[in-house]
């Protein structure tokens, strides 16, 4: 690889047209560049530099921008190019320093030869932007920050790519029409549900508002749905993105608020969705399985709350409607993302009713499954590990899982400062658990949860976007507030609500030991048993396992099942 060098020029006429004329690869070589100002820019590709800066110019959406950057380098290629300008939309849209003005049609992480030199080589070129002010933060920070993790610039893997060619294939001739449908995305953790979401609201903005000037190029993974009629379809239609969960529904309320045609009024609670007033074309649910059932609800103002919408939506307090019943009463289409093994309280929507949801659309041909991991480098052989340990069999213990960083910890004050190192190198390094402790420090937050080796511990003090908060890598999150969420390395304690019988060699639920109030209590009419109630807490642990990008660190508090589960992990 060679090294890049940069132009840069004023966005004006005149002077595109004489930087045009002063060097043949200013109008036949493959390159990146940048138009900006000191609050938008837009990042493009070309092998053209002169002609498609020339075309920008009439652009209605880029008047007022002032500047522009070229990235040359004599090794550049169409390929390198496309990959080159997904990662500076990416980087520069989480950045936050700029508005980025692109669509996001084209976004896909494609493989050519010798990507991984290029890649490797690029690193210059961010260096040289973050030198030059255009990015504020480097890569690392840019990277671990949630505006990357959930922006709509995501780069798609080819499965999630195919699922949404797919579903707007189903879904834009009849976005409007009835009779409605229900289409599911179903993915394990790690998948890229959350992503799928974000991204399908911001392109489905895209398509609607396309001006022909500024139609996505031939090389755009969606962009024959930028012509055809699909635009008119679009238009005025109403669309909505449920997040059932508070911590990540106001995370990405914060993403959408940074992203040119969307808007954090669009992400709602199911009740908002309902109060609105509105009736939707199209609510996307992320996070689906989390909608929940007519039960006891965290609150007497939110047992007040379903009763009210009940009342309004279907004339009569029915104890049998769900928040999924309220959705399909007020929008015309819904697409659900869900997993029925992230189902970790009574009050969520049963299996039974995710899996039929899932089985009703495979049959109407709108299922689409997401099977590729992008969240964990130890992908999906790490993630049916943990899956078959806490459904109770027996897999061949490991001694590695590849790239992954697994350990089993005999000692918590040995993870604690594992941990605490790992947070230190990589950042976002987190001490997580299931609920196994009472949580005395919110009456009191000057005292400690709970202790382990004489080690005191507190349970997180704020329950929206924990994971960033100033005090989280001192205290310990629950389930509530980490999942939907990635940590680089996740520090797993499984508390004392689980145990190992020796005699059955199963693993077993400690009731008194359960301190969730909401987990184990039981809805009108439905008493749970210990074994039931032993399914959701072994998805709270299949969840939290799964938290960790680069690794996940584990210690048991019980003996018993300490014993057990060493068999199966390598050991620090």
């Amino acid at each position: 690889m060679t090294s890049s060098r940069f132009e840069k020029l004023p966005f004006a006429k005149e002077t595109i047209e004489v930087w045009g004329n002063t060097d043949p690869r200013n109008r036949n070589w493959p390159v990146v560049y940048t138009i900006f100002n000191d609050k938008q820019i837009y990042v493009g590709e070309t092998t053209n530099a002169a002609s498609r800066l020339g075309q920008h110019l009439g652009s209605q959406t880029k008047n007022g921008l002032k500047d522009v950057r070229v990235v040359f380098d004599d090794s550049f290629n169409k390929s390198v190019c496309l990959d080159l300008e997904s990662h500076l939309i990416r980087y520069f849209a989480a950045d936050e320093k700029f508005n980025v003005l692109n669509g996001n049609g084209g976004i896909s992480d494609a493989d050519y030869f010798e990507r991984d030199k290029y890649r490797e080589a690029f690193k210059a070129v961010f260096d040289q932007h973050l030198e030059s002010g255009m990015l504020t933060r480097s890569v690392p920070e840019i990277v671990n920050s949630d505006f990357f993790k959930y922006s709509p610039f995501k780069a798609l893997n080819t499965e999630q790519a195919v699922a949404i060619n797919e579903i707007l294939e189903g879904l834009l001739p009849v976005i409007k029409k009835d009779p409605g449908q229900t289409f599911v995305v179903q993915g394990d953790p790690g998948t890229g549900k959350t992503i799928v979401a974000v991204y399908l609201m911001k392109l489905l903005n895209d398509i609607e508002h396309a001006i022909d000037e500024d139609a996505l190029e031939s090389n755009s993974v969606f962009s024959d749905f930028f012509f055809e009629g699909y635009k008119e379809s679009l238009h005025g239609a109403k669309i909505g993105l449920i997040v059932p969960q508070q911590s990540l529904r106001k995370t990405i309320k914060k993403v959408f608020d940074r992203t040119p045609g969307l808007s954090a009024d669009q992400v709602m609670k199911p009740a908002e969705a309902v109060k609105s007033g509105e009736y939707f074309d199209l609510l996307i649910v992320d996070e689906a399985h989390r909608l929940k059932q007519r039960a006891n609800q965290a609150s007497a103002m939110q047992n007040t709350e379903f009763t009210d919408i009940n009342q309004k939506l279907f004339g009569v307090d029915d104890k049998s409607k769900n928040q999924l019943d309220w959705l399909k009463a007020i929008s015309r289409h819904q697409l659900l993302l869900l997993d029925t093994l992230q189902t970790v309280q009574p009050m969520d929507l049963p299996p039974a009713v995710t899996k039929g949801l899932e089985r009703t659309a495979d049959r109407n041909g709108i299922l689409y499954r997401l099977r590729s991991q992008m969240r964990l480098v130890g992908g999906e052989d790490y993630i049916d590990y943990v899956g078959q340990l806490f459904r109770g069999t027996q897999p061949a213990p490991r001694s590695s899982f590849g790239r992954y960083d697994v350990k089993f910890f005999e000692s918590f004050q040995d993870l604690d400062q594992a941990i605490r190192s790992k947070n230190h190198e990589h950042k976002l390094a987190r001490l997580i658990a299931g609920y196994g402790w009472k949580w005395i420090s919110k009456g009191n937050k000057d005292i400690a949860d709970f202790e382990i080796e004489g080690v005191p511990l507190t349970w997180n003090r704020t329950a929206t976007d924990w994971i960033n908060s100033k005090t989280s890598s001192e205290e310990v999150g629950s389930i509530h507030t980490v999942q939907g969420y990635d940590l680089n390395y996740a520090g797993v304690i499984v508390g004392p609500e689980l145990g190992f019988d020796g005699s059955t060699q199963k693993i077993v639920f400690h009731k008194e030991n359960y301190h969730d109030a909401k987990g184990k209590q039981n809805n009108p009419g439905r008493v749970f048993a210990d074994d039931e109630l032993l399914e959701f807490v072994a998805n709270i642990y299949r969840v939290l396992l799964t938290r960790g990008i680069l690794g996940t660190y584990i210690y048991v508090v019980d003996p018993s099942l300490r014993k057990h589960l060493a068999q199966y992990f390598p050991h620090a």
